[in-house]
């Protein structure tokens, strides 16, 4: 049996439930204070507490132990992982995500990344208490919820897109009915009206794929009043800003950026995967999406760093404009 692992801090104590699931990793996801863990292989397990991710001593997996933690992992998802479908991800219990890659498509071994959240679900006033938003940008985005603007967030991984997108959500009108669209939901909200849809894969027999498109296309049967796709990743956009440009206002979603510079490029390499050529991704997101929101994250602060809008440029290409929202921003 592998040995219980070492930790290199205090652990926090939270109410996650579903601890037993994970074996020697369960001090880990159990610690409130941790973001991420990775398995890298039977001998590496790596932790962030926020402040990027240090190497953890005394965690040892053989080969077969650590598989057989993943397909257990992945199964209790309602997903299956083998040498025909050797990336999975899955959310378990309260919003933890596990992406697990199997060998040979890892050279290293079994891979697992698991993607904790937050034990509070926080507001946007808990998010500017803690140092989220610049003077003044707290009011510009409570603003843009409720004059019901189409947002897109956006970042590189870890810096909270996600949380943001749930803060906003929560802070929507009461009587709003809000349906999100997301390949895994990972998405806390504490909304009286928030309904959840989840991307399915086919089963063993190659059969009962729904995708984020065909979920997009549900979800405008429910009569929402407000679409959230948690991810922009590909053709799903076309349906996205289909929707938003018809009358669905106040809809939202994220986008994986580098720089609010790079979000254009990112909305054009989309389209393109949809079959949209560059001009008609720019006129739809033109007229879509009313605002971005441009997430940063140091070692260990995640803050609003930037807030824009889309315009075509002169050759009818999407370019990004800055807003420039106060002197300290």
């Amino acid at each position: 049996m592998p040995r219980r692992p070492g930790t290199s801090a205090r652990p926090v104590a939270s109410p996650r439930t579903g601890l037993p699931d994970f074996g020697p990793l369960a001090p880990y996801v159990a610690d409130a204070a941790v973001t991420d863990v990775f398995v890298n292989g039977a001998s590496e397990v790596w932790v962030d507490r926020g402040g990027g991710a240090v190497r953890q001593q005394g965690v040892l997996f053989d080969a077969g132990q650590l598989r057989e933690l993943a397909v257990r992992l992945i199964a209790l998802g309602g997903r299956h992982i083998d040498e025909t479908s050797p990336c999975v991800d899955v959310r378990l219990h309260e919003g933890i995500r596990v992406h697990a890659v199997l060998p040979p498509i890892s050279t290293g071994g079994t891979l697992l990344s698991i993607r904790l959240p937050r034990v509070e679900r926080l507001s946007l006033t808990d998010l500017d208490a803690r140092g989220f938003f610049s003077t003044g940008r707290l009011d510009v985005v409570s603003a843009l919820v409720a004059e019901r603007k189409n947002l897109l967030i956006t970042g590189a991984g870890g810096s909270g897109k996600t949380t943001l997108l749930a803060a906003l959500l929560s802070s929507a009108a009461i009587g709003d009915r809000i349906i999100a669209i997301e390949d895994v939901a990972e998405l806390r909200v504490s909304h009286p009206h928030f309904i959840a849809l989840e991307a399915r894969q086919a089963n063993l027999e190659g059969t009962g794929q729904l995708g984020l498109e065909r979920l997009v296309r549900e979800a405008l049967r429910m009569r929402p009043d407000r679409l959230v796709l948690g991810e922009c990743r590909g053709a799903e956009i076309r349906e996205l800003l289909a929707a938003l440009n018809t009358g669905h206002d106040g809809g939202a979603g994220t986008l994986h950026a580098n720089s609010l510079g790079d979000v254009p490029a990112r909305i054009e390499a989309l389209g393109a995967l949809a079959g949209m050529s560059p001009t008609a991704i720019a006129r739809q997101t033109v007229s879509a999406i009313d605002t971005v929101l441009h997430l940063e994250r140091n070692r260990d602060t995640r803050r609003l760093a930037q807030i824009g809008r889309f315009e075509l440029d002169s050759r009818n290409r999407l370019r990004m404009v800055e807003d420039v929202v106060d002197a300290g921003g």
